[in-house]
């Protein structure tokens, strides 16, 4: 059984930018190059008997485009993204300072 890591270190070496920036599209004469957050990870090991298993995972989360009109360049945002992973973000963060208030008002 040929070994897992390496297999998985050759498989994963294309990701990071391939993975966050999508391939260019044209559209009606505006370039679009998608952005996104991604994550991976794998795992693999083996018994003394020589049985073993391996697997992985991995996320994305679409930022938004950078878009290309003539000379102009700018990114436009993935609003509902945004809002998505702030909403548990500022309530994580809001209980943390309150708790913070609690505990310096003692």
């Amino acid at each position: 059984m040929p070994n897992i890591a390496l297999e998985l270190g050759k498989q994963s070496a294309s990701f990071g930018v391939k993975s966050a920036y999508g391939e260019q599209q044209d559209v009606d004469g505006i370039r679009v190059i998608p952005v996104a957050i991604t994550w991976s990870g794998f795992g693999g090991g083996s018994d003394e008997a020589g049985n073993g298993g391996g697997g992985g995972g991995g996320y994305a989360i679409p930022l938004g485009a950078y878009v290309r009109r003539g000379d102009d360049l700018r990114f436009e945002p993935n609003i509902v993204s945004f809002v998505a992973v702030a909403i548990p973000f500022v309530w994580v963060a809001g209980r943390a300072i309150s708790r913070v208030i609690r505990v310096l008002k003692k």
